[in-house]
């Protein structure tokens, strides 16, 4: 199936489905204005120039881009220190290094918001018995699951957060592959003052991942200490090729570059090897890039409910991220939907996607990604576990031209059944 195959049928839903949701697309530009003007704020109070696009090699010592990466995205989430490194493998890795930045041996871990995402879980201890895990190391986990909304469970949350031993608070902000909504702001500032009037000494770390530049402030501006995210969701904006960051108060995000190289040397080393200006020009693209990503994950919740599909963001409904979860109810839908996203991407355009037993996961994973970068999340990608109910959670889209195509593919192979 090509793009030339999409049906006039097909085309008609998608007129109807933009005349649908352009309120909702004159709110996220208004976001992305704002956002943007924060950037360029960052990026001329910290006087980029072109020496810090020119890498280092060796050790990387006196890195000025990277230094100066560092000092913008602190600046833009409002922290005391960031650190933002190709050296993170992937939103995982950077989101560990954050979690071991809260606790010692015999400490308490709050997982405040249910069961983490699925490949956090091996690096905390929840499940396996990975060497080097929090557990390995002696630290405790426990767990408040979200109230009966989707929402956070206030009151479970005071209870559990006023155990002194907990000495660190987690929040995921997004839904992972989970049925249940992504977290906005405002919750989080109130998550954040309810475990700080119970226990002031307790660190808050956010997995920020796909949620950043999605409102007009972060988690870091309602009382996070620390937050973390993947430079391949977004802000990395599509032109980062790999990599992670955190930010937050100073002690911590050193803590955490203790985590990420070794003590003693933490964020002093890391050669950037001739990365520097992708990862100052993705930032520079990451709040337009976030807007066209919510624009195709609007469209999308637009055109499935129009074929009879149950979405969540439903149209209308407040976004908190880029996620758009859309229950498929059978194998083959789930099939199909993924085969026309992968057909409308500009790579890999002619492969077929099958589920597989993707490392991290307890069940076979289904994935369609035709990605400039490999496994970028803001490119059009659409993914799920392979079972029932047959969710599939679609996010990205670098162009919502592009973007939008892509969805009108996957609808064209859902009515070709």
């Amino acid at each position: 199936m090509k793009i030339s195959d999409i049906t006039d049928e097909v085309f008609s839903l998608a007129k109807e489905a933009e005349r649908r949701v352009r309120p909702e697309f004159d709110r996220i530009d208004e976001i992305a204005a704002f956002n943007t003007r924060k950037v360029m704020a960052a990026f001329q109070d910290n006087r980029v120039s072109d020496a810090c696009f020119a890498g280092t090699s060796g050790y990387g010592y006196d890195d000025l881009g990277r230094e100066t990466l560092d000092k913008i995205y602190a600046q833009i989430f409002h922290t005391e220190a960031a650190l933002v490194r190709t050296g993170f493998v992937n939103g995982t890795h950077a989101l560990t290094a954050a979690m071991f930045s809260l606790v010692g041996p015999g400490d308490t871990i709050l997982a405040a918001t249910g069961l983490p995402y699925d490949t956090l879980r091996s690096a905390i201890g929840i499940s396996g018995d990975c060497h080097g895990s929090l557990k390995f190391y002696g630290v405790n986990y426990a767990q408040t699951d979200l109230a009966s909304d989707g929402g956070p469970d206030y009151d479970a949350i005071r209870l559990a957060a006023s155990d002194p031993k907990v000495k660190g608070v987690m929040i995921q902000r997004s839904r992972g592959y989970e049925d249940r909504r992504a977290l906005s702001v405002e919750e989080i500032g109130e998550i954040c003052r309810v475990v700080k009037a119970v226990n002031p000494a307790a660190h808050i770390m956010v997995d920020n991942c796909y949620g950043e530049f999605t409102e007009q402030c972060e988690p870091t501006d309602v009382g996070a200490d620390i937050i973390a995210g993947s430079l391949i969701k977004n802000p990395g904006g599509g032109v980062a090729p790999t990599g992670g960051y955190v930010a937050g108060k100073k002690e911590l995000v050193d803590r955490a570059a203790m985590r990420l190289t070794t003590p003693g040397i933490g964020g002093e080393c890391g050669s950037t090897l001739g990365v520097n200006r992708l990862l100052f020009q993705g930032l520079f693209l990451a709040p337009h890039t976030v807007a066209q990503a919510l624009k195709t994950a609007v469209f999308c919740s637009a055109m499935m409910e129009s074929v009879g599909f149950e979405t969540s963001p439903k149209v209308g409904e407040k976004r908190a991220d880029i996620i758009q979860m859309i229950r498929l109810q059978s194998g083959e839908n789930m099939k199909r939907f993924c085969a026309g996203i992968q057909a409308g991407a500009p790579v890999d355009s002619y492969v077929t996607p099958e589920p597989w037993q993707m490392p991290g996961y307890d069940c076979p994973v289904i994935m369609a990604a035709g990605s400039f970068i490999q496994g970028s999340s803001i490119e059009l990608s659409a993914d799920g576990p392979f079972q029932p109910p047959f969710t599939v959670y679609m996010q990205g889209g670098l162009t919502y031209e592009s973007g939008k195509l892509g969805i009108m593919m996957a609808v064209s192979a859902m009515l070709e059944k």
